[in-house]
């Protein structure tokens, strides 16, 4: 893992200088003092993902700090996608395909693929899926199903950007909410300091709010991120745990599996009545084969955001049995969110961010 990280790091820094390189066909015709401001412009830009990791626990305004991290993850698409617009650029003109301006040319449709995928991210769909689990209920029959997933609250997804999510899951008047981790982001410090649980003790479901952690609970603190969803939230946390509705639904939460001495999945099934039905909530979709054998009605799972970007998207739907939406193996139905909101970049391009709601339909 350390050397996949260094050659990450190797190739954002060569990345950055071969823009900077290119970008001299354009640079070389402005004046000098133009040039200077661009370069540093350009530099810190660059720079700026490493001043984010090192500023991490700094405490400052909202706004700057919300500024911070759109620039200093953005970069990272930014230079993905330069590169490999001008890389294409330059192989076509090794075979003899000249094309004028191409630096301006990348720059242009970098711009426009980025301001799409910004409006993308902040413009989440809602997906509406009918089910049916043939369990007995007790009440009624259908119930709809909010699943949430990948929220990652912190500087990236702010309060306000939180109180539009709140409104937009409030309007589907779901009866049970599932949140199937990443709630934080990468710190609790600034969702404290922020008070958003404010925004998360709005949400509103009359059979409860269900959640397990996630990855980046744990990259948080898994001790304080559970300290401020049972003290400042109304969500019920499931970790390693189970509950029944009152009528009759059991909804299993699983631990992330960065907890590598989590319960096994049979270990928390002999908690189950298999003649009622089970929702299983895992925020990592592994091994879904195991949900299957062991009886599962329905499992939810997000972390992959689906790539977030392509051709992010091609790695994670080779990674996963499913990156993203719904498949039915045997009996067993599962969904993976993309996520609501999500981790680094603020871009989704080639996916989505979805609130994924499920009308579900018992005996």
């Amino acid at each position: 893992m350390p050397h996949f990280f260094i050659l990450l790091l190797l190739s954002y820094i060569l990345g950055n200088g071969y823009i900077y390189y290119r970008s001299w066909e354009l640079l070389s015709l402005l004046p000098a003092g133009m040039r200077w401001i661009l370069s540093i412009v350009y530099i810190c830009g660059a720079c700026s993902i490493f001043c984010l990791f090192l500023g991490k626990n700094m405490v400052m305004p909202a706004a700057i700090a919300h500024g911070w991290y759109e620039i200093g993850t953005g970069w990272l698409a930014f230079t993905l996608y330069m590169v490999a617009l001008l890389a294409l650029a330059d192989l076509l003109h090794l075979c003899h395909v000249r094309i004028p301006h191409r630096f301006a040319l990348s720059l242009f449709f970098t711009s426009i693929l980025l301001s799409y995928g910004y409006y993308r991210y902040t413009h989440p769909d809602v997906n509406v899926l009918p089910l049916r689990i043939g369990k007995p209920v007790e009440g009624k029959k259908q119930i709809r199903v909010a699943l949430v997933s990948d929220v990652h609250l912190g500087n990236g997804t702010t309060k306000s950007r939180l109180k539009r999510y709140t409104d937009l899951i409030n309007e589907q008047h779901p009866d049970l909410i599932l949140l199937a981790g990443d709630l934080i982001d990468n710190d609790i410090t600034p969702v404290e300091a922020n008070k958003m649980g404010e925004e998360l003790s709005r949400w509103q479901a009359p059979l409860g709010i269900y959640m397990v952690p996630g990855n980046h609970e744990y990259f948080s603190g898994i001790r304080k991120c559970r300290r401020f969803v049972q003290e400042e939230t109304p969500f019920v946390w499931l970790q390693d745990s189970t509950v029944s509705l009152p009528n009759g639904i059991q909804v299993v939460g699983r631990d992330d599996r960065a907890n590598g001495k989590r319960l096994t999945l049979p270990q928390m099934m002999t908690k189950t009545d298999a003649s009622l039905p089970i929702i299983l909530l895992d925020h990592q979709p592994y091994h879904l084969e195991d949900a299957e054998d062991g009886g599962v009605d329905l499992q939810v799972s997000g972390h992959t955001h689906h790539g977030q970007i392509w051709p992010l998207s091609l790695l994670t739907d080779h990674l996963f049995e499913v990156s993203h939406g719904y498949k039915l193996k045997g009996k067993s139905h599962f969904y993976v969110s993309s996520g609501l909101s999500l981790w680094g970049p603020p871009f989704r391009i080639g996916t989505r961010s979805e609130l994924v709601i499920l009308d579900i339909q018992f005996n």
